[in-house]
């Protein structure tokens, strides 16, 4: 199914949404980053250099109007269509067009609404298309492209972001909607506020709003507890599969990373109310515990794995505090790493070094033909020296011993610190 832009008469009743579609780049509302003075939309126009673009953001804010009028203001031909409708047999349909249509002097912008639907094959027929100029494409995402589109794509195309539409922005298209129609918004200034984060950044879903609310039949100023009443918040934009949802756990991640509870138990509320599966957050707690926290709270693994067993006991929606109590407890823990960048200091060791044996010293000599070339010779029991310590060398024979643990002064690891520099100072002494 596609959209080859030919205008027809519209009969009945449109959309506000539809009525108020700007007809000029000039007048859409937001998006300055691209569409401002110097910004690379600004910028193409001006030279009359129009690449294929990649637009990537949130829904509602815009990418269908701009790539619509893009192809207004170059005298292109605009076709539309969508990668969860469009097959094979359509874009050969749609390419076969736009290359007759170039033959007759007219080029084809063509807008790909959820590109990132379209599979590598179908991703790889455009470019034939893109490459010979049959086509400008315009693709429309809200997943990340780095993910989701074949780099041939994306090394043919600029990507663009789009951002969600702020308060400033969707008041603009509030006044706007009320000309439109006529008749001021029946709120006070609260429950407009109100009504604006409603829509959570999306302009069409704000306009939908508006629509509902200007239908009702009231003698005063309606408040917030008066318009939650009737409308119901929409849910927030979070796909459990998707872009958003790697951001949150990353935002969360960080925060408890960087000792803020208030900001961990915020992200960690999004992904919960996203919907948010609480066994990932349990996983990705103890993930946390283990590679941001390590041996300066040993206790921070266990409470995680507790956190996690008592949400398996109670479930949902009791179990998830204590979940929250395991992000608060990681917040507030001493951080050290150490432990994460020694291991990843002794992967790559191994790994250039893997086929060196143990020095023959710790081999276990089992036999006599092993104990004659050396299996066992000269090992010392470390129990049997005064201190408990024989300072041996325990590396393959040649290799240089390498400083892998370096823990933190914070925590238990400032114990730990001067454990290893005790041992330290003890080889250094014994091995002189």
């Amino acid at each position: 199914m596609f959209d080859s832009g030919a205008a027809e008469p519209v009969k009945g009743p449109r959309p506000l949404a539809d009525r108020l579609r700007p007809t000029v780049l000039a007048d859409v509302i937001g998006q300055k980053q691209i569409l401002g003075e110097g910004a690379p939309l600004e910028v193409m126009l001006g030279s009359g250099s129009l690449s294929s673009l990649i637009f990537w953001g949130p829904p509602g804010v815009g990418k269908t109007t701009i790539a619509r009028l893009l192809a207004h203001e170059t005298d292109l031909h605009f076709v539309q269509i969508s990668a969860i409708f469009t097959g094979m047999p359509d874009l050969r349909k749609v390419f076969e067009a736009a290359k007759i249509r170039r033959q007759n002097g007219q080029g084809t912008l063509l807008f790909v609404d959820e590109i990132h639907r379209f599979n590598k094959a179908q991703q790889d027929g455009f470019l034939p298309h893109m490459e010979d100029g049959t086509i400008l494409l315009v693709g429309a995402t809200t997943e990340n492209p780095s993910f989701e589109l074949n780099s041939a794509v994306l090394s043919r195309s600029q990507v663009l972001v789009l951002e969600r539409l702020d308060p400033v922005d969707l008041e603009h298209m509030a006044q706007r909607a009320e000309q439109e129609l006529g008749k001021a918004l029946p709120l006070d200034g609260h429950a407009r506020e109100a009504l604006l984060d409603m829509a959570d950044g999306d302009g069409r879903a704000l306009l939908n709003l508006i629509e509902q609310v200007v239908a009702w039949k009231t003698d005063h100023p309606l408040t917030p507890p008066e318009l939650s009443k009737r409308l119901q918040k929409r849910a927030a934009q979070y796909d459990k599969s998707g872009d958003a949802h790697y951001n949150l756990i990353s935002a969360l991640h960080k925060s408890v990373r960087g000792s803020d509870p208030d900001a961990s138990l915020y992200w960690f509320a999004r992904m919960l109310e996203g919907g948010e599966d609480p066994r990932f957050l349990a996983r990705r707690l103890v993930r946390m515990a283990v590679e941001d926290i390590g041996l300066a709270d040993p206790q921070a693994q266990a409470v995680c794995l507790q956190s996690w067993q008592t949400y398996e006991r109670l479930g949902s929606p009791e179990g998830e505090l204590a979940l929250s109590q395991a992000v608060i407890y990681l917040a507030l823990a001493p951080k050290s790493n150490a432990n994460y960048v020694a291991y990843k200091a002794a992967r790559a060791a191994a790994k250039a070094t893997g086929s060196k044996p143990p020095p023959k010293h710790i081999m276990n000599g089992a036999t006599d033909l092993m104990k004659d070339i050396g299996y066992g010779k000269d090992y010392a029991y470390d129990h049997d020296a005064e201190d408990g310590f024989s300072g041996q060398n325990y590396f393959p024979e040649g290799m240089e011993r390498p400083a892998m643990y370096v823990p933190v002064e914070r925590g238990f690891e400032r114990d730990l610190k001067k454990r290893v520099e005790y041992f330290a100072r003890l080889r250094a002494q014994r091995s002189g």
